[in-house]
């Protein structure tokens, strides 16, 4: 496996398989999410699931867990009030308060460096619980 692309602030490395997965959601709308780990003895940020094209948003927010951090993108796609097809992809930060405190620092520091790797992210949205990123959220950040 070629690591492909390090983290300078964390010396966190991200597999190319993320890069790849994320081309192929971007470009050829293979995957409807992507949700992200990273390995704290190998440090490496990996992928952990990928969602086919005819999931959605809730089958992502019931893939992240509830006790542990992880990075997730989605790709909305909507039609705007001029009847347009458009597609926003989201990065989503998610640090769940039961999670330990080790882990929430090492993702918060290791965010700006994979959302780097990854060229074409819209939105942003950080959460801690399901409240803060509902699906209302995302489709208002979008439109």
């Amino acid at each position: 496996m070629a690591m492909a692309f390090k983290m300078a602030t964390t010396g966190m490395w991200v597999t190319d398989e993320c890069k790849n997965s994320f081309m192929e959601m971007k470009w050829k709308k293979v995957h409807r999410y992507i949700v992200f780990k990273i390995d704290e003895k190998s440090r490496l940020v990996t992928v952990d699931k990928v969602g086919g094209p005819g999931e959605g948003y809730d089958d992502l927010a019931a893939s992240l867990p509830d006790d542990d951090c992880r990075y997730a993108v989605f790709d909305f796609d909507f039609v705007t009030v001029d009847n347009c097809r458009k597609s926003k992809i989201f990065f989503i930060a998610w640090s769940p308060t039961a999670s330990r405190i080790r882990a929430k620092m090492l993702y918060a520091t290791s965010k700006d460096g994979l959302r780097r790797v990854l060229d074409g992210i819209h939105y942003e949205v950080q959460a801690t619980d399901p409240t803060e990123m509902g699906f209302d959220i995302i489709r208002d950040r979008a439109k």
